[in-house]
């Protein structure tokens, strides 16, 4: 099966329809939340500086914005300077129209330009201000600068993360960022009903990169407070469950087991031939085979090195055992479910021909995300978003100030 090809169709609308975000935010935490947004029908209007535009333009491949590309769909842009003279009363004229500001600057920027939640909000009543920052803005790190990989480090993961005998290890990605888009999104999303449902006035979030990331590494706290551990690095296996680990095949693959229930344990040490281990006291429960870490992803990982991966799979399907293979981009994006589920599709782009991107997600079956438009350039969009407010003379008087 191929991959998908998707054409942009701007006259599909999405179940957030009627929702405008006015975007400020720069690199990714912001920008992936109003992709969440955007993919479901809310217009999003990114606010960039004129030549410049969002720093995540710059993250380049090959000379590509291949980020911006895939972050900034659906999106609309629009140029204007802060700094210039006129700037914050174009700002505060704009929000009137907007149902959500987010912006990502540093602690009070937006304070000291009279943009702040308690200036536009006195303007707009409803106004949904999300402000994003590494540390939040109360307590005594709310004025440092937090870029992800610092709250990667401090929030437990990196200690976390790698094995015990090697130093601490950052993920290859903007995890912390990522993580508070997708708590950014859902947070906005309960705001907006607040005040639709509720007829109720707007309200601040205040969207750190640390509470998100710290809550999806499971209850370390309670664990530590209830038993004084701290768990420590066990490279891909678990501290709460054997076997889980990838184990290298006789052809050069890899395969992932997660046994995390006793049930498929037991069908595993029966499926490879060692049933009697379901009845040693030694292997028969989780904590026990824990303590023998070691020895039990010798047996498994024994056992899967004489055949080949897909000879590992095969086996593994056939007997109901959790297990997949560990893919590269490249073999990923070849897999039939990947490619029946359309988890990565094609879509037209002026600059390479087509570009390959991930889907929206989760997959709604009666309203579904829409793809609308590919990444604007910068201030793509002045002349439609600016006319809703002001006349033609006014918009070419701030384009020869260059305010736009």
């Amino acid at each position: 099966m191929p991959i998908a090809k998707k054409q942009y169709d701007p006259t599909r609308p999405g179940p957030l329809q009627g929702i405008r975000v006015l975007d400020f935010s720069r690199l990714v935490a912001g920008n992936m939340l109003s992709l969440q947004l955007a993919d479901f029908g809310a217009e999003v209007v990114k606010v960039e500086q004129p030549g410049r535009g969002d720093t995540l333009r710059d993250w380049k491949e090959n000379g590509h914005s291949i980020y911006w590309k895939v972050y900034g769909r659906n999106k609309k842009s629009i140029s204007l300077n802060l700094k210039s003279p006129g700037a914050t009363e174009i700002v505060k004229e704009l929000a009137r129209g907007f149902d959500v500001v987010i912006e990502s600057f540093r602690y009070r920027y937006m304070e000291e330009l009279g943009l702040g939640p308690e200036d536009l909000r006195t303007i707009n009543s409803k106004l949904v201000y999300v402000r994003v920052s590494g540390f939040g803005q109360t307590g005594p790190y709310a004025s440092r600068p937090g870029f992800g990989t610092l709250i990667e480090a401090m929030s437990t993961f990196a200690d976390r993360n790698g094995f015990p005998d090697r130093e601490p290890v950052l993920p290859p990605l903007a995890l912390a960022n990522m993580v508070a888009g997708l708590y950014g999104a859902m947070a906005t999303m309960i705001a907006i009903r607040e005040v639709e449902l509720k007829r109720g006035e707007g309200q601040v979030i205040d969207l750190s990169l640390m509470e998100p990331l710290f809550t999806v590494l499971g209850p370390e706290a309670a664990i530590f407070r209830a038993t004084g551990k701290k768990h420590t690095r066990v490279g891909s296996a678990s501290e709460i469950s054997a076997p889980r680990n990838v184990y290298a095949t006789k052809d050069g693959g890899w395969v992932a087991i997660s046994a995390s229930t006793q049930r498929m344990t037991e069908r595993l040490f029966s499926a490879i031939g060692r049933g009697d281990l379901n009845e040693n006291p030694d292997y028969k429960t989780a904590p026990a085979r824990v303590k023998l870490r070691s020895e039990v992803d010798a047996i498994v990982g024994g056992w899967i090195k004489q055949y080949t991966l897909t000879e590992n799979l095969v086996f593994f399907e056939k007997n109901g055992i959790t297990a997949a293979p560990v893919y590269n981009i490249a073999q990923l994006i070849e897999d039939p479910h990947i490619q029946h589920r359309e988890v990565v599709y094609e879509v037209p782009d002026e600059d390479l021909g087509s570009l390959m991107m991930n889907c929206a997600a989760p997959a709604l079956m009666n309203t579904p995300a829409t793809l609308r438009s590919p990444a604007p350039s910068i201030g793509q969009h002045n002349r439609e978003v600016y006319s809703r407010f002001y006349s033609d003379t006014e918009i070419a008087e701030f384009e020869a100030r260059k305010i736009i």
